[in-house]
């Protein structure tokens, strides 16, 4: 497996549109990319339908272990960013 590099998704989205430059092209992705992050600031969530949803989900305070002590330690709560994929994007992936 490897891992598309920003820079190659980029070269993408050029490519895609004759018309698009690679400069315009990196400030669609940013622009796309920033915009996913401010709404999950906000705990808001984005729906692209077919692709699927970035959403906040809280995390709460529990206990857990330091595994080389064991010695019982306090998680505190947090909030995370999930990516649920829509039913398209899973049929597409699993062919």
């Amino acid at each position: 497996r490897r891992s598309m590099t920003i820079s190659e998704l980029i070269d993408q989205v050029a490519a895609s549109d004759s018309k698009l430059t690679k400069a315009q092209a990196k400030s669609i992705v940013d622009a796309v990319f920033a915009a996913i992050g401010a709404a999950a600031k906000k705990g808001d969530e984005v729906s692209v339908p077919g692709f699927g949803k970035f959403k906040v989900q809280s995390k709460p305070a529990r206990t857990g272990r330091n595994p080389s002590t064991g010695a019982t330690i306090q998680i505190a709560a947090s909030k995370k960013v999930v990516f649920q994929p829509a039913k398209a994007l899973k049929d597409a992936v699993n062919g």
